[in-house]
């Protein structure tokens, strides 16, 4: 496993660094002060930004106790690259919303009327496909770059 984080000072401490040694982590550090290192993190703070702008409105003050509404808007929506969710992709189903909890979704329906073996059997068949959803969206992911390529690089 590899871990790539910027230069701060809690990412170098030597708890941190113990325990990436215990558990076989590779721990790697951008360049300083270049954005461009940190790529995916950079679009992500930058599509989380947007979130922000538009869920705080004008109270921008509030935007941390809002954060958790953006974080959750960004992880239950559809992304073209992966043709999937960030929050399928990790936990391999689609969230069930507080809403459909009051509605009885059919997953929640679906799980409630089994008894814990058969739900525990149904989860694990659910886990194993999830290695599949993920290969896939890595597919796509790699496509889509492909794409976006072609389309900056036409000169």
């Amino acid at each position: 496993m590899e871990i790539i984080s910027d230069n701060g000072t809690a990412f170098k401490s030597g708890e941190i660094c113990a325990f990436a040694r215990q558990h076989k982590i590779k721990w790697q550090y951008s360049s300083i002060y270049n954005p461009r290192a940190n790529g995916l993190a950079e679009a992500f703070n930058k599509v989380l930004i947007k979130l922000l702008r538009k869920i705080v409105g004008d109270n921008h003050k509030s935007w941390d106790e809002r954060l958790r509404e953006a974080l959750w808007a960004y992880r239950t929506t559809f992304r073209t690259p992966t043709q999937a969710t960030p929050y399928s992709l990790a936990f391999g189903a689609e969230a069930v919303l507080p809403l459909k909890i009051e509605l009885t979704s059919l997953r929640v329906a679906m799980y409630a009327g089994l008894p814990l073996d058969k739900q525990m059997r149904l989860r694990l068949d659910e886990l194993d496909a999830m290695d599949e959803k993920r290969l896939m969206a890595q597919q796509s992911l790699e496509l889509y770059r492909a794409q976006m390529e072609r389309a900056y690089n036409k000169w």
